[in-house]
């Protein structure tokens, strides 16, 4: 692993364990809380959720459990990843866990319509960009794989379809990338 790259997530964490002191990671595969909530996903989203515990991180309360592979992860793209979910810990914070649960979770349904999550998701995934544009450049923010991944979480089982209309998502994220270089 590239001893620079290594510095930049160290600083990182670093930085999230001043802002998180109880901040703590924890491997899904050693997680049977992790483990639970993959067979409940399945189930509820008809088996169209099979990558919980290989690709998504997942963060509730002060705890952040990651995938599978975690520890050969590029460190850039770890970094990006945790800007992303430093945005739902500072959320949760502002609206109590339970708040961001009922949020996050029920409004104003689990599936299909959960603008709760979809808001609190914008908010995270906007930060996604400006991590990628910080870490990786302009062409990376800008590029069509980019935009196609986050646009899918969206409207895919990845979330639950938290938010369907596929032309809000292309909305939100155009005025996203114009936001990200209006704070240029």
């Amino acid at each position: 692993m590239n001893t620079e790259r290594r510095e930049v997530l160290d600083r990182f964490l670093d930085e999230m364990r001043a802002e998180f002191p109880r901040f703590r990671i924890i491997k899904k595969e050693e997680s049977p809380f992790s483990k639970a909530i993959d067979v409940a996903l399945r189930i509820v989203t008809f088996n169209g959720q099979r990558e919980f515990m290989t690709r998504y991180y997942t963060v509730i309360g002060d705890t952040l459990y990651v995938p599978q592979g975690f520890d050969n992860f590029d460190p850039v793209d770890v970094v990006i990843t945790l800007r992303h979910e430093r945005i739902h810990l500072r959320q949760r914070r502002r609206y109590t866990f339970l708040g961001m649960s009922i949020i996050y979770l029920l409004l104003p349904f689990p599936l299909g319509l959960a603008y709760g999550r979809a808001r609190i998701e914008w908010e995270a995934y906007t930060e996604t960009l400006r991590a990628v544009r910080e870490l990786k450049g302009e062409q990376a923010m800008r590029s069509q794989a980019l935009r196609q991944r986050i646009i899918s979480q969206f409207t895919s089982a990845a979330y639950g379809w938290m938010w369907p209309f596929r032309s809000t998502i292309e909305r939100w994220y155009d005025e996203a990338l114009k936001e990200i270089e209006r704070q240029r």
